[in-house]
């Protein structure tokens, strides 16, 4: 099953008047006429559940016609590599030994927690590292965090996988 590339919308735009009704169209026709579309946000402080139950209402405002889901990372995306970190060690310059703090998501900087993890003048770059973490990350043990759990079953739901329970 292929998926359309990605359309990203910085957060502070896509909360704007206008900007997920705009998303979610730009989705709908790139999905096809039975896609669903996954709205994925950081949280950034705020309450995920709220932020993403005013989100979906919008989103569902625009096509009622559409599967779709909202989940916001809780704090930032970076908090499922940290709940998966023995997964990455060694992997893009993290240390050999790391491992994942108590609480992934109470962490404000995912990012800097990551950086602290790589040799010393080396630093975490979202645009550089992001998507390579993201590839060898171990899904189930980023299952532990709440707010990546529920991606997993947001996908399975959409895709009509088991999980989604």
């Amino acid at each position: 099953m292929d998926a359309p590339r990605p359309i990203r919308v910085a957060r502070n735009r896509i909360l704007r008047h206008g900007e997920v009704e705009r998303a979610v169209e730009l989705a709908a026709r790139k999905a096809g006429p039975d896609g669903g579309i996954l709205i994925l946000m950081d949280a950034n402080g705020d309450c995920p559940a709220e932020v993403a139950g005013r989100v979906l209402e919008r989103a569902l405002e625009t096509r009622r016609d559409r599967s779709i889901r909202v989940v916001l990372a809780k704090m930032e995306y970076e908090a499922w590599f940290l709940a998966a970190a023995a997964s990455l060690a060694g992997k893009q310059g993290m240390d050999m030994s790391v491992t994942g703090p108590p609480d992934p998501e109470s962490i404000r900087d995912a990012k800097g927690w990551l950086t602290s993890k790589m040799p010393r003048g080396q630093s975490y770059r979202e645009t550089l590292h992001q998507a390579a973490l993201t590839t060898a990350f171990d899904l189930d043990a980023a299952r532990a965090s709440p707010s990546f759990d529920k991606l997993w079953r947001d996908v399975c739901s959409l895709l009509g996988l088991p999980g989604a329970a």
